[in-house]
Order: structure tokens, then sequence, then C-alpha cells
């Protein structure tokens, strides 16, 4: 007998370890004899995360596929693994060693120790969430994780990086980053968060040289002239004047004729020592806008992104003024001397290489050492006393901040390794061009290509201590030798320098004999390579390449990417690359990505909100299968996913439901496990819910073959509840009861039947209730399989009579259910029905179904008529009408009125929403969540009235 109750708590923990007892996920597991492979790669989560709303949404989407191709007899593997996570998993140690009261700083305990430390961390508490994740019932093959720092990965990584130096598509270069002053290290744009603070905009005079003059016109937008003065400067705004000390120009877009007479003509910076003010040139540019501020623009090209274009285009110096810590400039030659050699560039014409130019300081002697704020009041100041500041605003500005250290990140012009993405990125694009890897939504690949065929070059370089370290030396001279062991690199170095001469065949052999006299001979790197390159091999390397093993040519390319749209950029379009440099093959077919997961009202999670819902936590306490159902019913494609906890207490008793169906049919003697052949069926009843069982089985099947996991489940929720839980348990309570043993005999056996393939079609969603109802409905023999193991259904079954005969049925009832609770009729009072000029099939079908009419209904009688009755509420069913007189049961007049007068508050409170939607100011300045929720309840008004209405029809 099953017991009263399903106990998640109890039970998915005994299902989890039956699962993993049974090896049940291992690459193959269950697999047909000779059967094609299906494979995915798990987005590999960071070493120091827990679980998230993010990773449930994409590991369960990526489970419901796995578990439905295992139970198709494909030879499944979901690979999982873990990444290193550079900065994250740096800080998290650092910040132990300093919470231990050791008083020790990574730098004081030296590069290996501290090496040493963060293993040691993993080993102890790293790649939790892979356990959460089992608790999500994710059927990973978990004897295979693999850690982008294993030694199996790590060797692909230096293979990776030493080819691509080869071929020239990796190279050191002078160029600008997003620089993290608290970490002291390059990072990506994915570690970069734009908030919105307060700020201000600074209007400064930037003095003509030689105090010369111009007159300076402004006219409106039909040529008018509106403003006439005489100037001897150029109006410049800023948001960050300490950037002043490093301008290399000032822009103006080509067409603004206000500029004209002073273009390539110099203008003085208006801060530092009088006597060594630097002049920079005023040149064009298509960047400037002409209609923003004065129109004018600064280029600090070391500093600002969109600046370091425009010097780049027009041969601007670029000159860097902070250090690594956000510091200004300490280094170098006096100002004097620094100003001195800028003067020279600008009078020559020419720019010299980047590196001539990084080494002249221009932050001016006084300003030396400062942090980069206090160096911006100082600047501000200095301007304001002489008298060049024309205006300051205060302004909201967007500023970038380091996603985990809270410091404003600086771009700056560093020495970095980077990758040649644009070649790369070509092949990536024809593969997705020419539909060999497809997106799902197709219009997230408008959004692969815009960022792919824009390019940039990948910084692949991070000045850290925890990463792979980058595989180059550098000798005395400074020559660069990239190998995959600093053996390799001595015999490179050694061959290089005899064969330029600068040591001979001698001594290279004599070096290459003793390590003690080549110590110091060459120096390596000190950086490591940014977490994305070696989580960009994930699809091969995990597979064992750069060894040629039979998983790599089993499971690789792999069949599908589930994966968030933010990380398209950072990791799908760096899968593509690698995959098709080093595979020769796109490293999937389809690229499925979901939206984000958000809060009840649509809002972002974010922990500053104080919004965040914790996966972990609603398992606790519904289940991991409610979670699971709940996210991939509402994971519609090109929609976020708005989670209310509520919805998620709905679908436990969805589980619910089915447990307590089970347990019905169980004590009535349901039959399992046993073949059934639907032609051979006598009930139209069981005829009836076979065809639907078949119905849900295509629809499932073509739901999930287009990704639209939303759909699949809704179907199989609708004939769970719906139909099999609430209908055909009801309707065939008679036959059960009745005196016909072999019509109760093929209830009892379609009963079964339909729940064992309900467990099978359920299982991807909600696989721990599942797996439990398979093996406690077992019987003495036992189940072949487990449920994970068992056969997909494949059911292809129709009744079309049948089916459409007592879908009227189960249409009628819930009509005239439906009614009576618009109306108000109590709950015990039974009606009469009249059916108005039924046509032949109709009066059959009356006559064939009036017990159950009666008893689901709650109907006293049954009749025919040619008109209806007066004060009836009335129906209409497959084109048939059908009349409730309802004289007696309920006030008429009282219920038209209440229905009228919601009516209109409902369509009252549309026009309301109405009045606020059309408000441009309301739409345009709330937040995004806030207009969908008013477009929302708009809409839900709009189906009451609509329904309210419908309700008043009904009465005459």
């Amino acid at each position: 007998m099953i017991d009263k109750t399903y106990d998640a708590a109890a039970i998915e923990p005994r299902i989890a370890a039956r699962w993993e007892d049974a090896g049940a996920f291992a690459a193959g597991a269950g697999a047909k004899e000779g059967a094609e492979p299906y494979s995915i790669v798990i987005p590999p989560p960071n070493v120091t995360g827990s679980l998230h709303m993010g990773h449930a949404l994409n590991d369960t989407l990526q489970d419901i596929l796995v578990r439905v191709m295992r139970m198709r007899g494909r030879n499944v593997l979901w690979q999982p693994g873990l990444d290193h996570a550079g900065i994250a998993t740096q800080m998290v140690v650092e910040r132990q060693m300093a919470a231990s009261g050791a008083n020790v700083t990574r730098r004081e305990l030296g590069r290996e120790a501290f090496i040493d430390k963060v293993w040691q961390w993993k080993a102890e508490s790293g790649g939790t969430i892979l356990g959460q994740l089992r608790r999500l019932g994710a059927s990973c093959d978990w004897s295979r994780e693999r850690f982008t720092m294993d030694e199996g990965l790590s060797r692909a990584v230096l293979h990776v990086f030493v080819e691509l130096y080869r071929k020239s598509l990796i190279y050191k270069d002078k160029r600008l980053v997003n620089w993290d002053p608290k970490f002291e290290t390059a990072i990506s744009d994915l570690e970069v968060e734009n908030r919105e603070v307060d700020g201000h905009m600074w209007h400064f005079k930037y003095p003509l040289a030689g105090g010369e003059a111009y007159d300076y016109v402004e006219k409106d937008a039909d040529g008018n002239e509106i403003l006439r003065e005489t100037r001897d400067y150029i109006s410049i705004a800023t948001t960050r004047p300490e950037t002043m000390l490093g301008d290399g120009a000032v822009a103006v877009h080509p067409d603004d004729e206000r500029y004209r007479p002073i273009v390539g003509k110099l203008c003085e910076i208006p801060v530092g020592p009088k006597e060594h003010r630097r002049l920079i040139p005023i040149v064009t540019d298509e960047y400037p806008d002409m209609n923003f501020g004065s129109g004018a623009v600064k280029i600090t090209g070391a500093h600002d992104f969109n600046d370091y274009s425009v010097a780049r285009r027009n041969g601007i110096p670029c000159y860097r003024l902070m250090d690594e810590k956000g510091a200004m400039r300490a280094d170098g030659e006096t100002y004097a001397e620094a100003a001195a050699r800028a003067a020279a560039i600008v009078r020559s014409g020419e720019t010299p290489e980047a590196g001539t130019v990084d080494e002249i300081n221009l932050v001016p002697d006084e300003f030396r050492g400062l942090d980069r704020f206090a160096a911006r009041q100082k600047v501000v100041a200095e301007i304001d006393a002489e008298g060049l500041m024309i205006t300051v605003e205060d302004k909201k500005i967007m500023q970038p901040f380091g996603d985990r250290s809270g410091v404003v990140i600086e771009p700056m012009l560093t020495d970095q390794w980077f990758a040649d993405a644009k070649t790369l990125a070509e092949p990536a694009i024809a593969a997705v061009r020419e539909g060999r890897t497809k997106f799902v939504p197709e219009a997230w690949s408008k959004t692969y290509y815009q960022w792919m065929e824009n390019i940039e070059p990948w910084c692949v370089s991070r000045q850290l201590w925890w990463g792979h370290r980058i595989p180059a030396w550098y000798g005395p001279d400074g020559s660069i030798f990239v190998e995959k062991s600093e053996e390799e690199a001595v015999a490179a170095a050694l061959a290089h320098y005899v064969t330029n001469e600068t040591i001979t065949d001698e001594e290279a052999r004599a070096m290459a004999a003793d390590p003690d006299r080549r110590d110091g001979f060459l120096r390596r790197d000190e950086d490591v390579l940014d977490t994305w390159f070696s989580s960009a091999l994930w699809p091969f390397s995990t597979l064992g390449w750069p060894d040629e093993t039979k998983e790599l040519a089993t499971y690789y390319p792999t069949s599908v990417l589930v994966t968030g749209f933010d990380i398209i950029f950072f990791w799908v379009a760096r899968m593509m690359m690698m995959g098709l440099e080093f595979m020769e093959k796109e490293p999937f077919g389809t690229v499925y990505v979901h939206a984000l997961v958000r809060d009840k009202d649509g809002a972002k999670m974010s922990k500053s909100k104080g919004n965040v819902i914790d996966p972990l936590e609603l398992i606790d306490e519904y289940g991991a299968d409610a979670l699971r159902f709940t996210l991939a019913i509402m994971a519609a494609q090109g929609r976020d996913v708005k989670l209310d906890p509520q919805r998620i207490a709905g679908y436990r008793n969805f589980g619910t439901k089915l447990w307590n169906a089970t347990r019905f049919a169980g004590m009535n003697g349901a039959v399992h496990g046993a073949p059934l052949s639907p032609h051979s069926l006598t009930l139209p009843l069981n005829r009836w819910i076979v065809t639907e069982l078949s119905r849900t089985v295509a629809e499932t099947d073509e739901a999930l073959a287009g990704y639209r996991f939303n759909d699949a489940a809704s179907a199989i929720y609708r004939f769970v509840w719906n139909l099999f839980c609430d209908w055909y348990v009801e309707l065939s309570k008679p036959t059960l009861s009745g005196a016909d043993a072999d019509a109760a005999a093929e209830v009892r056996h379609v009963t079964g039947f339909v729940l064992d393939q309900v467990f099978a079609l359920l299982h991807p969603f909600m696989p721990f209730v599942t797996e439990e109802l398979w093996q406690v409905t077992a019987g003495e023999g036992g189940r072949e399989r487990l449920l994970c193991h068992t056969a997909w259904p494949t059911l292809d079954f129709t009744d079309s009579e049948a089916a459409s005969d007592v879908n009227w049925l189960v249409e009628l009832v819930s009509e005239i259910r439906s009614v009576r609770a618009q109306m108000n009729v109590p709950q015990g009072a039974e009606a009469s029905l009249v059916a108005v000029s039924p046509d032949p099939e109709t009066a059959a079908r009356l006559e064939r179904h009036d017990l159950h009419l009666r008893r689901l209904a709650r109907l006293a009688s049954v009749s025919t008529g040619t008109a209806a009755p007066a004060q009836s509420a009335q129906v209409i069913v497959a084109g048939a009408s059908f009349a409730l007189p309802l004289a007696g049961m309920i006030d008429v007049e009282a219920e038209r009125a209440r229905l009228a007068k919601a009516k209109k508050k409902a369509e009252d409170e549309v026009a309301r929403i109405d009045k606020k939607l059309m408000n441009e100011r309301f739409v345009a300045n709330a937040p995004a969540e806030i207009v969908e929720q008013e477009r929302e309840k708009r809409e839900g008004y709009r189906l009451e009235a609509e329904k309210l209405a419908a309700a008043l029809a009904s009465l005459g």
C-alpha cells in the first residue's frame, strides 16, 4: 500500500542514493545497442559558487533533455564540472587568510605557498554547488567530474595557447583594458557592473594657444544665428577631471561649423605648472556628438574606451596617468621633462611607439602618488582658482564597478596578452549564418552577430596568481619564448641566442646541461589566463583532448548547449571559436538561450533589493520536484520567469494530486506493468483516455523538439490533473463499483497503464516522485528497470468518436459548474438542465450520459425544450444550446445587478490602467518591471470584464 502522503524530504535523498548506487547516469547508461550519442556539457559553475535561481533553471532544463534522451535509449553523456573562477577564488582564500588572524598577506606568503592554500581550500570547501545540483536531481555523470585546473584540462590549455601563439593568433600588446585597482588586474566586461550614481559634469575652458581668438557662432535648426561671441578658448565637459592631465587632443565633429575656424590649431590643458602647460591639437572625428554639451570632447586615449578608438584612428598619443592601485603615477622623470617630451611629440606630428609614450609620466609633481579621486579634487580646485571653470552640473552618471571588488573600474592602457578574436570569429560567424549551429530563440543570433562582427581583441591575461600561468618566458634582451614547459622554453631560448651569436654553441650546451649556469637566464611571465580561456575549451577538453579518446570521438560535437543570454559573448562565442579552430567542427548544433529568473513582480533579483530567492530553501520547503516543474512550466521562450513561491506550492499540490490518484488506483486494484493493446479496448471511456494520452505524448514530443519546455510541461499537467485525475477517475468510479466484472477489469488495466505512462512522461520534469511511484506500484515481481531507464512513451492511438463523445460530456459539465459558480448557486442545490431543440446526436448523448451529468453537475433533471425557460443561464457546447433555470435558486435581479457592478468595476480598472500606459512619461521613467506589471493587470481585468459580460448575457 502506498503511504498516505508523499514526504519529499525523506524520499528525495533515498531516490538519489538509489540512482547513485545503480550508476544510473554514467555515460551510456541504459542506452540501446549502437545508439546515437547525445551529449550536453554543463556550463561549469564557479568552484566558489552556491546554487542560485539561474543555475536551478539552467540545470533543470538540461536535465529534462538528457532524461528524455536517456529514456529514448540514446547514448547520453551529461558532462559536469567546475570552473576555477580566478578572481572569485583568490578573493575567498585571501579573505579566509585575513579572518584567520595569521596577519599574513598573499604577497608575504609567496606565490607557491598561496597556490597550495587555494588547492587546500578547494579540497575542503570548493565545489559545494555540485552537491546542491544533486539535490535538484541533476542526472550528470558525476564519475566524470572535471575541473578547469585539473591536470588534463591544464594540458589542453597549454596546448591551445602555444598553438595559437605559433599561428600569431595570440600576441602581446599594449591596449586599453578594464582595470580593477583593488585586485590590481585586468578584468573582462562581464566582471564590470555599470551603476547609476550621483556625479558631476565639469565644464572647463581650454585656452587657445598664443591667446588666439575666433568668432563662435551658434544657429538654430533653421539656420538663424542665435549667438555670436568672440572666444579665446574651447569649452570641454568631463566627469573625470583627473584624466585631463593625460589629454592628447580635443576632437570636434567635421560638420560642426562652430569650431571650423580653430580645427588644426592648438589649445592649452588648463592644469599643472603654468610654465609647463601642455598644448594639444584640435582635430576632427566622427565620434563627437554636435548636440551634446559643447560638441567638443577631450581625447584621453589611455583612460577611456571611446577616446582610445579616436586616438588610434588619429595617431594621438595615449598617456597613462595611473598605477596599478589607481593612484596617480609617481615614476619616471620630472613633470617638466615629461611635458617637454610630450610637447616634442606634438611638434613632430608623429606618434612614437606605445611603449615609448607609456614611459612619459604627465602627472605634475605635486599630484604624484595621490589617489585618483583626491587628484580630481585638486585638479578642479586649481582650474577654478584660475577662473577657467565655466560651470559644474550635478547629474546622474553611469559608472563602472568591479562586480567583486566593488571599486570603480579604471579603463587603463597596460601590457597584456591578446587573442586575435576577429580572425577566430570568422568561422564561428559562418557556422551560425550557414545554419550549422542554430540559436533558439532565433532572435539571439542577431545578438551573436552584432558582437562577433564588431569584435575587439580578447584580453586573455590576468594579473592574478590563481589560474593557468601563461607559458611564456623572457630572455635577457626581452625576447619571448612561448612553450609548453620551461625545459622547452630553455631549449628554444638557447637555440635563439646561439643563432644570433649572443652565446656560443659551447656555452649553450653547458647551460643546457647545468641548471645552475642558467639561473636567471629566463624569467617566466607572472600573469595567468582569463578564466574564460579554459572554459572556452570545455566541450572537447572535458572529453580528453588533446588525446584522441573514445569519449571525444563519441560525444563531440555535443548536441545542444543550454545557457543564459548574458554569456553568449563570453562563453558561447568563445567555445565556437575554439571548437572550430582545434576540432574543425562546431561544438554544438543548437544553442538554447533561456531567460532570467526574476521575482514575482518581475524585478531582477539582487541582494541589495532583498528579493533573492534561495532555491535550496525552496527545495527544503516544497521539494525539488515542485521547484523543477515550476521553472519548466514558466520557461516560455523569450519571456523571463517571474517566480512566486506560491506557484511552487501549487505545483507541489500537483505532485500530491498524482500521488493521491495513484494511491486511489492501487486501492481499487489498478494493474501496473502489463502491456496494453488500445485497439482491443471496449469501453469508450478507456478509448477516450488512451486517445488523450496519445495526444499528450505527441504534444510533449513536439514541444520538447522545439525547446518549448513550458508547452511540454503544460500538456502533461493538463492531462494528469484535468483529464486523468479529475475526469477519468470520477467517470470510472461507477464502473469499478458496478456489476460488470470485465468492464471493471478493463478500467483497472487502463488505469495502471496510463499511470505508468504518466510516470514516464513526467519523470524528466519531476524525477523523484515519479521514480518513487514507479517503484511502489511495481507489485511482487518488481520493475525490470529504474524509471530513468524505462522507455519513453511512444503511444499512437486515436478514437475520434470516443474522444469527441467524452470530451463533450467533460465540456458540458465544466460549463454548468462554471455557471453555477458565477451565479452564486448554492453548492448543495440541485438544478435542472434544459437542452434547447437538441439535434439527434446531442439528444443521444444526453441519454447516454444522463447518470454522469446528474452526478457530476448536481442536476435534479435533464430534459429538452423548444425554448429556454425564463430567468435561465445559458451555455453553448458543440453548437448546442442548454439552459439552466435559476428562478427560485437565486435572486436573478440581484445577481444581474451584482454582475453588472463587478463588470463596470473591471472595465473602470482597464480604463484607469490605459490612461497610465498612455502617459509617455510613466512608460519612459517607470522601471520596466512596473510597466509590465501594469500591462499584466490590465489583461487580467480585461478578461474578468469579458467573463462577467458573458455571464450577464447568459441571463438574457
